[in-house]
């Protein structure tokens, strides 16, 4: 173990964070995308630092393998587009840069300051950039060239541990970004890590922040769930914190008001991460169908509808406005609800056409 120190206002040495080499971290080269790789290396030949950092860095210690690989760096957005001709600026207010390989996208960012706090926008260091990560667990950075991890706050102790530990103060990291509590038991859901009791409380007395976010950034955290094949373990613990009920307000409702239906909706769910488990390459609407098909279930009786031929027109238009308020405020594509709802409604016998399926598939970032 190696530590990386820095001077002080009297040029004393101050311990900054502990290294850890590849005989401690036993990541192995051959587990990081190559891409992801050549990107750093591109950066570093140019005289830029740069790493992994995040949910990567996190997932390869424990021995999983990552979605994304993100990249940091000190070099400006407009620095990396000179880079990489394959890459694109993203981003009004804190500016991103894409870089493309095929169908490969790797989102390359700069070091975040401090100055305005954990949600500014301005440019820093890569001191500062670690106090703006959510949790420690994602707040490590990994360096392919030296294969070392270097851990500003602790964060491979605390995942050995299995806690999730704020990196910003409490008392601030929900009121700058009312995500972060989604993330918080998203991230507890699907590495096993637990939420310290305080970190609990915090949320439960926090969970009416989410009330003012924006539609479609609920949407996303979402569409998210749906697609990340922990759908029942993250919903059970936001239903715990009580932050369901401003993601599916409706849902919450219903299970709150009739046990059935919680368990059979929380069944669905079930289901749902088993057949993103054995279909991996699914369209949302068939993922919505699992999220659908507990209150398509219980509008009306479907057995007698048929019976009297009632108008597969009709029933399709008042199911899918139904269904349309039932997610609020998630916002689906439209073309993914309505086949979600076509597809419930063959099952009952409604003669409606389902759309035939595209190649397109909506993998969990």
């Amino acid at each position: 173990m190696l530590i990386r120190y820095a001077t002080d206002s009297k040029g004393k040495p101050v311990k900054k964070a502990v290294i850890y080499t590849k005989e401690e971290h036993k990541i192995s080269l051959d587990s990081i995308d190559k891409d992801a790789v050549f990107v750093i290396t591109r950066l570093r030949d140019a005289g830029f630092a740069a790493y992994l950092v995040g949910g990567a860095v996190r997932d390869l210690l424990v021995g999983k393998k990552p979605k994304d690989f993100d990249i940091v760096t000190d070099a400006t957005p407009s620095r990396i587009k000179k880079i990489f001709r394959n890459s694109r600026i993203i981003g009004k207010r804190f500016r991103l840069v894409h870089v493309l390989f095929g169908d490969k996208i790797f989102e390359v960012s700069t070091f975040r300051s401090i100055v305005d706090g954990s949600v500014g926008n301005s440019f820093g260091t890569m001191d500062e950039d670690v106090l703006r990560r959510d949790f420690s667990l994602n707040a490590l950075y990994y360096d392919p060239g030296k294969e070392q991890i270097v851990d500003y706050v602790d964060g491979v102790k605390d995942i050995k541990k299995g806690i999730i530990r704020p990196v910003i103060p409490l008392d601030r990291i929900f009121i700058d970004d009312p995500v972060r509590m989604l993330r918080a038991v998203k991230y507890g859901a699907t590495t096993g890590c637990k939420l310290p009791y305080s970190l609990k409380k915090k949320i439960r007395n926090s969970a009416q922040l989410l009330s003012p976010v924006s539609p479609s950034r609920l949407t996303e955290e979402v569409l998210k769930i749906i697609n990340s094949g922990h759908s029942y373990e993250i919903v059970s613990s936001a239903i715990d914190t009580d932050l369901y009920a401003y993601l599916q307000p409706a849902a919450t409702n219903l299970m709150l008001e009739n046990r059935k239906y919680a368990k059979s909706y929380m069944e669905s769910l079930r289901q749902l991460d088993a057949y993103i488990s054995q279909n991996p390459e699914c369209r949302l609407g068939d993922k919505l169908y699992f999220v659908l098909r507990d209150f398509v279930s219980n509008l009306t009786d479907w057995s007698l509808e048929v019976k009297n031929k009632a108008s597969a027109a009709d029933l399709y238009k008042k199911t899918w406005m139904q269904c349309r308020n039932y997610v609020l405020p998630m916002n689906p594509q439209r073309t993914e609800l309505e086949y979600a709802v076509r597809k419930i409604l063959t099952e009952y016998g409604v003669p409606v056409k389902i759309p035939k399926k595209r190649s397109r598939s909506y993998p969990a970032r």
